[in-house]
């Protein structure tokens, strides 16, 4: 069964340097999953950043939904994967739900968008059991900072504290990445 492993931190704290030497440990086939959307020039930049600090030789799987279905299916091509990040996949995730369009949105709206991205989290924890590969996941720790001002800002810290903890609940090693210094919280 493969390992999964759970990285958080701040962000630019150093955890995608981590997990990307946790990866290479793995071995050369190696299948990154990136999970953001180019939606505007920072973000363009950002996939430009990353693209450019990867490994010509990996494999990029570019995708946040779905991926219960996908990883089983394409993991024993590889030796191991890394999603990065859980962050920019959960908001996708929650801006695919049409009540997020909107400039107000109500608590049953906020309800109804957060269990539908639990659903998905849910599906892609139930695929960890047929993984072929390790699994190693970033995230960022967004609950350290100040409760933020607007409602949709707290739900969204809300929401994705919720996945962080149904994630490295289901990992078998977790870490916590500050200033570039790595602290070993489970496994």
């Amino acid at each position: 069964m493969a390992k999964i492993t759970f990285v958080t931190g701040g962000a630019r704290s150093g955890k995608s340097t981590f997990a990307e030497n946790l990866v290479r440990e793995k071995g050369e086939r190696i299948l990154y999953i990136a999970t953001a959307k180019a939606i505007d020039e920072e973000m363009v930049e950002r996939i430009r950043r990353h693209q450019n600090n990867r490994p010509a030789e990996w494999d990029t799987l570019e995708s946040y939904r779905g991926l219960g279905e996908v990883l089983p299916e394409r993991s024993g091509q590889y030796q191991g994967m890394l999603l990065d990040c859980v962050t920019i996949m959960s908001t996708n995730l929650l801006f695919d739900h049409p009540a997020l369009a909107k400039e107000e949105i109500s608590i049953e709206e906020m309800n109804a968008a957060e269990a539908e991205v639990m659903a998905e989290i849910d599906r892609f924890i139930a695929s960890f059991s047929r993984l072929q590969a390790d699994l190693i996941m970033v995230s960022n720790e967004v609950g350290f900072g100040l409760v933020p001002e607007y409602p949709l800002a707290r739900f969204f810290r809300d929401v994705l504290g919720r996945v962080n903890q149904r994630l490295a609940a289901a990992a078998d090693e977790a870490y916590l990445v500050v200033s570039g210094l790595t602290v070993k919280l489970k496994g």
